[in-house]
């Protein structure tokens, strides 16, 4: 039954879960998971996860409209900034090593309204990421039928489709099979990073024979104004100080930053499996700072690579990696790039679905969200009814929104809950300064506030309409907040019952 409530106050909506209540919950036989993963699995999983459409797909849109051959310093920035936050993450995932990554952290040390705005902005991240990943593997996989003769329709597949049928149908494919219970385990995920990182040193290998040098030139192409940044498609930052509307420069290098930062989600993603890990305290920092600094490396190499083999006002949008060696005559390189793509798209989408069943399970059990969702299906032992809610949300998402929206909204939602995040370090400092701390963040409180200042300023970055879309998805969660998930948590009604 739900709790009888009056007047909300702030202490209400600020209660917490303790961190003890928090590490207890897991230890209960029906909600145990099994511990088995070290270091070397975090960080292989972290990489499966990050290694997805960013560097496949992102890398040359972002060249061709907005940094030029600069792309290569974005990633950098945008590493940058995910480093300040990754170290961050580690301190909450190696404390309070509970699933649910940001979510339990805020609940657990915030409170639960901010809890439940990190759920609710979650929920658009992975969604929507999942979405955005398969709209990439749509592209190589149009590319892939192409070489091989037999060309999908430009309706249904390509850069600009009516529909991207091939998207929605892997997503619900990867649905059904979610749905039937299978478990990613670490050895296949190793298999398959092995082949996406095998491509990605097969592109710069190989690229390296094909560069012109007079492609780099200039390296940072003059600003300009363009329509891709005009009006709502104009980043914040430039109309609230005036500034002309303007791709490439220095502002397109940080714009495109703010664009490029969803190809590092995803180490966010490993704090999930903190409860899964054998030795958390140790294995979980490894795990999220080794995995964000090896796709670094890979991602400026290959941005190096791919502009110096192709004009970047000629590369693809949709699968410019494979375009560009078929451009040079490589069409076998480009095939093999596709197929290397496709399967490590392919797996980026489930954990990503995954990832998010997780959260709303977590949300769905503490109440906020409705608990019968969060039953497990009888035969398959799955949270089957939110597997599909997702898949067929997904499955729309990436049938019908271009690439573009979709990742800028992703940016916008995890770097907000980087912020938070990056804030609750702080907090938890100063109200629980007795916790054993196995990661101690450094430079606390300094690298925190810098790291809430570069996520801030990249979500400056970022369009006017993606800052108004976020905004309309935060207000439509805080009135499902007040109207259902206050009334019905689980915390209040323990409390009721006092």
């Amino acid at each position: 039954m739900p709790a009888r409530v009056g007047k909300v106050t702030l202490v209400d909506i600020l209660r917490t879960k303790t961190v003890e209540q928090s590490i207890s919950d897991t230890e209960a036989p029906e909600h145990r998971l099994r511990k088995r993963l070290t270091a070397v699995d975090l960080t292989v999983f972290g990489i499966g996860v990050i290694v997805g459409t960013g560097i496949f797909v992102l890398t040359g849109q972002v060249a061709k409209q907005t940094a030029g051959p600069a792309v290569a310093i974005s990633f950098v920035v945008s590493a940058i900034v995910c480093g300040l936050a990754a170290l961050c993450y580690a301190e909450f995932a190696s404390t309070i090593p509970v699933a649910g990554s940001a979510y339990t952290f805020s609940y657990a040390t915030l409170g639960e309204l901010p809890a439940w705005i990190i759920g609710w902005d979650l929920m658009l991240e992975m969604a929507l990421a999942a979405a955005v990943v398969a709209v990439g593997w749509s592209g190589y996989f149009a590319s892939l039928m192409s070489s091989i003769g037999l060309p999908l329709p430009a309706a249904i597949a390509g850069d600009d489709p009516v529909v991207n049928l091939p998207a929605m149908i892997v997503v619900l494919i990867l649905t059904a099979i979610l749905v039937a219970g299978i478990k990613l385990s670490s050895r296949v995920n190793q298999v398959i990073v092995a082949i996406k990182v095998a491509v990605i040193l097969l592109v710069i290998v190989a690229g390296l024979f094909y560069i012109n040098a007079a492609n780099y030139s200039p390296f940072i192409p003059p600003a300009q104004a363009t329509e891709q940044v005009a009006g709502l498609k104009a980043p914040l930052i430039q109309v609230l100080f005036g500034i002309t509307p303007v791709a490439y420069g220095v502002i397109g290098i940080f714009s495109a930053a703010a664009v490029v930062f969803f190809a590092f989600i995803g180490f966010d993603i490993v704090a999930t499996a903190a409860e899964e890990t054998i030795n958390p305290q140790r294995d979980m920092p490894r795990g999220i700072i080794g995995s964000l600094a090896i796709c670094t490396v890979l991602y400026v190499a290959v941005s190096l690579v791919v502009v110096g083999m192709q004009n970047y006002k000629q590369l693809s949008t949709s699968a410019p990696l494979a375009d560009a060696f078929a451009a040079v005559g490589q069409k076998w390189v480009a095939g093999l790039i596709s197929i290397g793509a496709i399967a490590g798209l392919t797996t980026v989408v489930m954990i990503l679905m995954l990832g998010q069943t997780r959260v709303l399970f977590a949300m769905c059990r503490d109440g906020l969200l409705p608990r019968p969702l969060a039953k497990v299906h009888p035969r398959f032992g799955t949270p089957a009814r939110l597997t599909i809610i997702i898949g067929v949300v997904s499955a729309l998402l990436s049938g019908f929104i271009s690439l573009g929206a979709l990742a800028e909204l992703v940016n916008i939602g995890t770097l907000f809950a980087f912020v938070v995040v990056s804030a609750g370090v702080i907090i938890l400092r100063r109200t629980r300064p007795d916790l054993p701390r196995a990661f101690r963040t450094p430079l606390v409180p300094v690298l925190p506030i810098l790291s809430v200042l570069a996520c801030f300023y990249l979500m400056l970055n970022l369009p006017v309409e993606t800052w108004l879309r976020f905004l309309i998805w935060m207000v439509i969660g805080a009135v499902l907040y007040f109207t259902y998930g206050f009334r019905h948590s689980r915390v209040t009604a323990a409390r009721q019952t006092r």
